[in-house]
């Protein structure tokens, strides 16, 4: 039992780490609070061997951060319970790292040294479990999802620059908090989410938010995906790289948009959005009819699209775990700031399941993960089950979502799009039915080019719906102008 002790301590040893390069980096920034802006950006208190050092270094970040004085005689109080620092010495371990400081301008050296070394700390550990992981023979674990296990956890290290973050503490949270608001408050009150470019949809979602599932429902005709490119377009045209906030480099504005079409393919999509931009009706586009006037127009759009970032894959029957691979690596080499998926129940589960169900709460979930792993929005559209059209309020509502169970329960956001014009327009009566026909028209007349988007759940904010104009021939969603916005200005 002993020797097994000993192994054990010996290997411990043997991890890369420099507990003096720990202790000279506490000392500097208890000597001098302003050393804390040039490493920040390097070291967090996860990075730390010493698990002491790290509950150290994370009050001196606090209190650096509130604009207060972090010494060994202010950071004492909160580390008189800590039983780690009590078997070091107290708060006279404290003085002793202030007082054994040498060189403050070698901080940033010191930061970067126990950056690296944790790193190769977490390489060494998942190097080890791969390793593990692939000597045990077991059914339940087959190999290419041990790669895709692997492929996650070395793109957390990479990103993060650390691994399983395991419990955060309420200070971090909290911050983490204040950032969010602080982002919409320099907006002026806007949003701290990415802008869809549709003025009423921004107003009741504040944007979309990192690390959110939203469902995109509907019937089929309804227009999910049409409004799913729209949204994906508005948000790539609006793209502009900067600093932001948090001091990382990144999207400002808009961003970089990821689309699964398992539906469509790519030049299918384009075409779409083509139309789109181009306003040219996308049946014209697919058979040539253009003027002269039409196809200038259409080129010029082509080349303002080929500087968006909008990456398209239209890979049919993705297994879940190979979307968020595909997913990650996106984020990786060209950045990813929304994901979007057409259409959910055209994901394969990683494996097969006993039933539907169980398989549509297996993507669901994985959807989730994918948008918190990456911290990005994640829109997924899907489809309704056709009890709506057995019903005479064809309003969609929760309960008609297929296998309803588990995406209403994973979704942040839960929105149906509906197109009254397209039921009306199948009511239409017989031509020698003259006052039933010219009721119809007024009605037709009055929801002509509208849409309704119905937001059924919403975790953060109200529910309700959001009108929207709908243009069929170039398949485009837009802002609807309100009579009392009537001449005055711009509104798309």
């Amino acid at each position: 039992m002993a020797d097994g002790e000993m192994n054990m301590e010996a290997e411990a040893q043997a991890l890369p780490h420099n507990i003096e390069a720990e202790q000279a980096l506490l000392g500097a920034l208890l000597v001098n609070n302003d050393v804390y802006d040039r490493i920040a950006s390097i070291v967090t208190e996860a990075h730390f061997y010493d698990p002491v050092h790290g509950r150290i270094f994370e009050v001196i970040a606090r209190r650096i951060q509130k604009n207060a004085l972090a010494s060994p005689v202010t950071i004492k109080a909160f580390m008189e319970d800590d039983e780690g620092l009590k078997e070091l010495g107290g708060p006279a371990y404290l003085v002793r790292l202030a007082g054994a400081s040498i060189s403050i301008f070698a901080a940033k050296d010191y930061a970067q040294m126990i950056y690296d070394l944790a790193i190769r700390r977490d390489l060494i550990a998942i190097g080890e479990e791969i390793a593990a992981k692939a000597a045990s023979v077991d059914v339940e674990s087959e190999p290419k999802e041990q790669i895709v296990d692997a492929e996650q956890r070395l793109y957390q290290l990479g990103e993060a620059g650390q691994v399983d973050s395991g419990f955060t503490s309420f200070l971090h949270a909290l911050k983490e908090a204040v950032d969010v608001a602080n982002a919409a408050y320099l907006r002026e009150g806007g949003m701290s989410g990415v802008s869809t470019g549709l003025i009423d949809m921004d107003k009741k979602l504040g944007g979309l938010h990192p690390s959110d599932l939203l469902i995109l429902a509907g019937r089929p005709s309804m227009g999910k995906t049409s409004l799913a490119t729209n949204i994906a377009f508005n948000i790539a045209k609006a793209y502009k790289k900067g600093i932001r906030p948090d001091g990382t480099e990144g999207a400002v504005e808009g961003g970089v948009v990821g689309f699964y079409s398992l539906e469509m393919s790519s030049e299918q999509l384009a075409a779409r959005i083509l139309s789109e931009a181009a306003e040219i009706p996308s049946e014209q586009i697919r058979r040539g009819e253009m003027t002269e006037e039409e196809f200038r127009r259409f080129i010029e759009a082509a080349k303002d699209l080929e500087r968006c970032p909008l990456y398209i894959d239209d890979t049919p029957a993705l297994p879940i775990s190979t979307l968020a691979a595909r997913a990650r690596r996106l984020k990786r080499q060209h950045g990813l700031d929304v994901l979007m998926v057409d259409y959910l129940q055209l994901v394969r589960p990683a494996s097969a399941k006993d039933s539907r169900v169980n398989e549509v709460s297996e993507i669901t979930q994985g959807l989730k993960a994918i948008a918190k792993e990456l911290n990005i929005p994640v829109i997924a559209l899907s489809q309704l089950s056709r009890q709506v059209e057995s019903r005479d309020d064809k309003r969609p509502q929760l309960s008609d979502l297929r296998e309803s169970g588990s995406i209403e329960q994973d979704a942040d956001v839960v929105m149906f799009v509906y197109r009254e014009e397209y039921y009306k327009e199948r009511e239409k009566p017989g031509d020698h039915e003259q006052d039933k026909m010219m009721a119809w028209q007024e009605e037709m007349a009055a929801l002509h080019g509208k849409a309704e988007v119905i937001i059924g759940k919403q975790r953060h904010g109200p529910i309700g719906h959001i009108e929207l104009s709908f243009e069929g021939q170039f398949t485009r969603f837009g802002n609807l102008v309100k009579n009392y916005q009537q001449g005055g200005g711009d509104f798309g």
